[in-house]
């Protein structure tokens, strides 16, 4: 079964960082490196939008309002993609979720919360 699992939400400052993990798990390695991984941010009452996008190639894509301040990678070993999220708002906050079309279908995690205090 495939799967994307997040992690590394939390509270935290108005100011501060966190570094988000997703997981890729039961994708076989030419399938994952092939794959354009996002993170998608869900604000309270509001829709999910796209927050950072990374190619199979490592070519990143960022919403205006993140750039500068988040940064997408990916781990092809691990089959994980990383936002590293920088100088935290408070209209950051919110559930982030990983993405990915894989497997003739799309994907979404469970999502990890982030709270950004203010």
């Amino acid at each position: 079964q495939v799967q994307l699992v997040e992690s590394g939400g939390g509270l935290v400052q108005a100011g501060g960082s966190l570094r988000l993990s997703c997981v890729a798990r039961g994708f076989i390695s030419s399938v994952f490196n092939a794959a354009d991984m996002a993170w998608y941010h869900q604000a309270p009452g509001k829709q999910r939008e796209l927050v950072a996008r990374i190619t199979g190639d490592g070519i990143t894509d960022y919403a205006d309002s993140v750039k500068g301040r988040f940064t997408i990678s990916r781990d092809s070993a691990r089959k994980r993609v990383f936002l590293q999220m920088d100088s935290l708002k408070s209209e950051d906050t919110g559930f982030y979720y990983c993405n990915t079309v894989a497997y003739g279908r799309t994907l979404w995690g469970q999502g990890t919360q982030v709270t950004v205090s203010s």
